[in-house]
């Protein structure tokens, strides 16, 4: 909306009703990244080994003997099996020797229930629940509920905020995340639980993108540029880094699914402080209470407003917002120059989002306390979106997300190496792994919306966060792969970054290139061309240029 931008230019863009904006904004994305990594703790299993009866009158010896070893030479005592309760008895009768069991006797399952390690969690899901053993199935299940949760506020939370508002969908999103979470705590069975996760996963998702939208919409200029691409994503982080400090003082998992409710109440009043998007309401023909919103932000600003704001808002629409509505998903595959480009940015969505989840499972099988380790992996985030940032303003995308990129790709098949023989190294590699998945995650947002064209813009970008969702609902299975290989995981998430650098050499370049505003106006891919073989822009391009130093108005995107 060039028109609208144009109308309400006499604001500026960083008075005191734009900051307020942007740092009410921010706050409202903090619940959504405290909230993101719970699955990880109210889901952790805790070490845990067959319970022995108070009532088999075996002692000490016996029943230490009883849970056999589950690999020759290693302390490691069996987390689904015993041996036969009633032969250790009779064994423990006659006086024999409790070795003679590792020999001797057939094993079975975990009759009596299990007995779970304390040290880091007084209680999870998997310990009240018991998902271990046979049911173990069912942990990975309920983090992919979790995800699918997000994948459905992906689908429907775009639709209702185009609909409805920006701003009442923001809050009823926020209190669905709040009261799901809350409502965890009470949770008297694993199905109810799960129901309950899939419904915090929705308000999760739903809450981060209409804040996104609204601080898009309501901003302009460098402020928006700085508040969807660096500022959001640092408070979002900031509460992902604080929830692992809140699972290490609370440890348990009813406790700490009351505590993650709090942030989210403690948003609802700022009703009264965020306003809805003027674009919105003037798309909506509502044009009074539009103008409303901006000559209260004129009084906030200490600027005047003209005595007509909205004058070309009652001019039909050119046919290119026209064509925009006739445009659906299937447009995205029609032809074959907007087909291939969306192909690759699908799997490149996929396979990094699988690698960015992929990445947090698997570093709870990391040496050392899971609470510091999840801390340090949230922190490396920070500087990954200065980088995003900093490359995004003055350097081509296909150069900076392959630099980044690969850079975790390689740090993640080294992983491998330094396993089990180097904590310091391996937790330094994963470290490094996580920034360069970010930051190219960060590249990649600019990429995507200057690569798709103006009239499908926002439907382009919903497919994308889709398939990142898919991707993030795979990524709990990742850490099972271990039985078969313990590094196979990072194999897999390592080689999936791999594959996203190979399909962005493919790509177009879009730095300092016009936006496409048609598909027939989108370019072709690049076939067997290094990323530094694009043809630089034209010099009487320079408008354009200057145009598109700025971010593209993506109004439809989530973090992975």
């Amino acid at each position: 909306m060039e028109d609208y931008e144009e109308s309400v230019s006499f604001l500026g863009t960083w008075g005191p009703f734009q900051r307020r904006v942007f740092f009410l904004l921010c706050l409202t994305a903090f619940p959504c990244g405290y909230n993101l990594l719970s699955v990880i703790f109210l889901l952790a299993v805790p070490p845990h080994h067959c319970h022995i009866p108070a009532n088999s009158n075996l002692s000490q010896d016996w029943i230490q003997a009883s849970i056999p070893v589950q690999v020759a030479g290693l302390p490691e005592r069996s987390s689904c099996s015993r041996y036969e309760l009633d032969l250790v008895q009779n064994l423990s009768v006659f006086g024999s020797s409790p070795d003679v069991l590792l020999s001797s006797l057939r094993q079975e399952s975990c009759k009596d229930g299990w007995i779970y390690g304390t040290e880091y969690y007084q209680s999870t899901v998997v310990s009240e629940f018991n998902l271990v053993c046979d049911d173990q199935w069912k942990q990975p299940l309920t983090s992919l509920v979790y995800f699918l949760g997000g994948l459905c506020g992906c689908l429907v939370s775009g639709q209702l905020s185009d609909r409805f508002g920006r701003k009442p969908v923001l809050f009823i999103a926020t209190a669905l995340l709040s009261i799901s979470s809350g409502a965890l705590a009470f949770a008297p069975s694993w199905s109810i639980f799960t129901v309950l996760f899939f419904l915090m996963g929705v308000g999760q998702i739903a809450s981060y993108i209409i804040v996104f939208v609204l601080g898009s919409e309501v901003l302009v200029g460098s402020t928006r540029v700085l508040f969807s691409s660096l500022c959001l994503p640092w408070f979002y982080t900031i509460g992902m880094m604080l929830l692992p400090g809140t699972a290490y003082l609370v440890t348990n998992w009813r406790h700490l699914s009351l505590i993650m409710a709090v942030p989210g109440m403690a948003c609802m009043p700022l009703w009264w402080l965020i306003p809805e998007s003027p674009r919105w309401l003037v798309s909506r023909g509502r044009l009074q209470e539009a103008e409303f919103l901006i000559r209260s932000a004129a009084l906030e600003n200490r600027v005047e407003a003209p005595h007509v704001i909205f004058l070309s808002a009652n001019v039909e629409k050119p046919p290119l917002e026209k064509a925009e509505r006739s445009l659906s998903f299937l447009d995205l595959l029609r032809t074959s120059n907007i087909r291939n480009i969306t192909l690759m940015l699908w799997l490149i969505w996929f396979s990094l989002s699988v690698s960015y989840f992929g990445l947090s499972f698997n570093m709870s099988s990391l040496y050392g306390s899971p609470f510091l380790n999840y801390f340090l992996g949230t922190f490396v985030e920070l500087p990954a979106y200065i980088a995003s940032w900093l490359a995004a303003r003055s350097l081509p995308r296909r150069m900076s997300f392959i630099c980044y990129t690969l850079l975790g790709a390689i740090a993640m098949l080294l992983i491998q190496i330094t396993l089990h023989s180097h904590p310091g190294v391996t937790m330094s590699l994963v470290l490094l792994g996580k920034f360069g998945v970010l930051a190219g995650t960060g590249v990649l947002y600019m990429f995507t919306g200057e690569l798709s064209p103006t009239v499908i813009r926002n439907t382009a970008m919903s497919t994308c966060a889709m398939f990142s969702r898919v991707g993030s609902a795979v990524s709990p299975y990742l850490l099972h792969m271990a039985v078969f290989n313990q590094f196979l995981p990072w194999i897999v998430v390592g080689s999936l970054s791999l594959l996203s650098v190979v399909l962005c050499v493919f790509l177009p370049e879009t730095f300092k290139r016009p936006l496409p505003d048609t598909i027939q106006q989108m370019p072709s891919i690049q076939r067997f061309r290094l990323p530094w073989a694009s043809t630089p822009p034209q010099k009487d391009d320079g408008k354009l240029a200057k145009e598109q130093m700025t971010a593209p108005q993506v109004l439809c995107t989530t973090r992975l």
